[in-house]
């Protein structure tokens, strides 16, 4: 595969959750692909399915309906949701993933150099012990770890350097795609800097394709080539980053990016707050499901689901009024 070929095709995610005799309804026919070497950024309201769509695609969840179609480094095109055992963990290690809590997601009776070491193990059982933590303390240079810490425990160590554990361990078996999961939004901002710039760096170095999950779209404008914005376990809006942010052209989004903070206390925003709550997924609303919130709607909006279309070349949204509409975008160079 060259740069710019599709690595991944996901194909009508559904992910329901039986609950006391009701069904939440987190993931609801999420469809779009990821280029090889780009990052795709996935944003929305906490609540709105992004981290259970993450799941699904490395399969930590097993979805309700759906495909994931990953494109091999052979250039073979498989289901990785339907493939059996044997063969998943051959792909595993190809597709991995960097959790939200660097508190959490460290086991803390396992030294850092166990811990970023135990996918080795997993995967490649019979490799010398030397070459192993060879291995283990070339990633962890590479991450920013001190690698003469690495006989220590995570409590050990600070946030940033947690979370840069938790990309070492990611990165050990030389992945192809690694999808981030809020990965920066547990540090603080000086330190998810750093942290950004890392990922950046490794996916130059290692031609990776991230799939970067986020609530903070300046993050993500910062990051991502593609973005792709959530509500209720829909995709509602999928664009490229500087088309979305731009001339966004779902109400959504507009709302979204109106409360983007500018580091200007000249430049004075308008924000268009959502009146309400998010709706409940496991009874969600008729019709268009953002039209309890939504200042444009009309009768059609609460009778009618819209169809996820392509309104413009590479825009894609679901909105009755989408092309009517004079939305306002957003624009650090403003």
């Amino acid at each position: 595969m060259s740069k710019g070929d599709n690595i991944l095709d996901v194909k009508n995610i559904k992910m329901d959750f039986p609950s006391k005799g009701v069904t939440v309804h987190a993931v609801g026919d999420v469809s779009f692909k990821v280029n090889e070497g780009e990052t795709m950024g996935i944003v929305g309201e906490s609540g709105c399915g992004k981290t259970t769509l993450g799941r699904c695609i490395v399969r930590a969840y097993e979805p309700t309906a759906g495909q994931v179609m990953y494109t091999t480094s052979e250039g073979e095109l498989i289901d990785f949701l339907k493939i059996d055992k044997k063969t998943m963990k051959e792909y595993r290690k190809e597709i991995q993933m960097i959790f939200q809590d660097p508190y959490s997601s460290l086991d803390p009776r396992m030294t850092v150099l166990d811990i970023i070491k135990e996918p080795l193990l997993a995967n490649y059982p019979h490799m010398p012990k030397e070459e192993m933590e060879r291995k283990v303390m070339d990633i962890a240079a590479k991450v920013g770890l001190n690698t003469a810490y690495l006989k220590r425990y995570p409590h050990a160590f600070s946030g940033g350097q947690r979370q840069r554990i938790g990309i070492a361990r990611a990165l050990v078996l030389n992945p192809r795609i690694i999808v981030c999961d809020e990965a920066v939004s547990a540090l603080d901002v000086s330190i998810q800097a750093q942290v950004i710039n890392l990922l950046h760096d490794l996916q130059k170095e290692f031609d990776l394709t991230f799939l970067f999950i986020s609530h903070d779209l300046s993050v993500v404008e910062y990051i991502s080539d593609r973005v792709g914005v959530m509500y209720l376990g829909k995709m509602v809006e999928f664009a490229p980053t500087k088309k979305l942010f731009s001339h966004p052209m779902h109400p959504y989004t507009e709302s979204l990016l109106s409360a983007v903070p500018v580091a200007d206390p000249a430049k004075q925003m308008e924000r268009i707050p959502l009146e309400g709550e998010i709706p409940n997924p496991a009874n969600p609303p008729s019709g268009c499901y953002f039209h309890t919130r939504c200042r444009y709607c009309t009768q059609r909006c609460e009778k009618e689901a819209p169809e996820y279309v392509e309104a413009e070349p590479e825009h894609y949204v679901a909105c009755h009024r989408a092309k009517e509409l004079a939305l306002k975008g957003f624009s650090y160079d403003e």
